[in-house]
């Protein structure tokens, strides 16, 4: 039985002080050098489960030439699942696997994906787009992967200002390595 709506997650790897991880902020050499198992088992496994990984065209020319090549064990996934990029510049993507552009409206992009039969949806790149699916109203569901450190400087994924976005915690699941991931949807 095919599900009737697919879901977007929003899947994004935060510093205790909710900012992204980011090569400037030293959070990238955090998060690449927890060693644990578990937790990189069931992200490996949550990868498995999307029908579609969504990012904007900066992510995805960053990671086209990465992922293919890469010896990790989030490569498999990240090369077999298709990709949405979303662009207003980009025509074609053809690098990296099953890709496709959408270049319309945001909301009526997602939408349409929504509404398609499958599995659900992953946002997984690119602060900009990220914090636009989220002004958009858009995110289904949020699974934050919460690294053991602070990064004082950074991204945040929400805006400073503006209306609170209120979330109700579904689940929480702490790793050996300290890494804590926390799901939340929309209340």
């Amino acid at each position: 039985m095919a599900e009737s709506r697919r879901k977007l997650i929003l899947s994004y790897y935060v510093s205790i002080d909710g900012k992204s991880v980011g090569a400037t902020n030293g959070m990238r050499g955090v998060m690449e050098s927890i060693d644990d198992d578990a937790q990189e088992q069931e992200y490996v496994r949550q990868l498995w489960e999307a029908g579609a990984f969504l990012m904007g065209r900066m992510s995805y020319e960053a990671m086209k030439g990465f992922w293919p090549v890469a010896q990790h064990p989030s490569a498999a996934p990240m090369n077999a699942i298709p990709k949405v990029v979303f662009s207003r510049t980009l025509t074609a993507v053809h690098e990296w696997g099953e890709s496709s552009v959408a270049s319309g409206d945001l909301a009526e992009e997602i939408a349409r994906l929504k509404a398609e039969p499958g599995k659900n949806l992953f946002a997984i790149a690119g602060d900009s787009f990220q914090r636009a699916l989220i002004a958009a109203g858009a995110v289904d569901e949020y699974r934050f992967w919460v690294l053991p450190a602070a990064a004082g400087s950074g991204t945040a994924l929400f805006p400073e200002q503006g209306a609170p976005v209120r979330l109700r915690l579904t689940q929480s699941t702490p790793y050996p390595s300290g890494v804590l991931e926390l799901r939340y949807v929309p209340d």
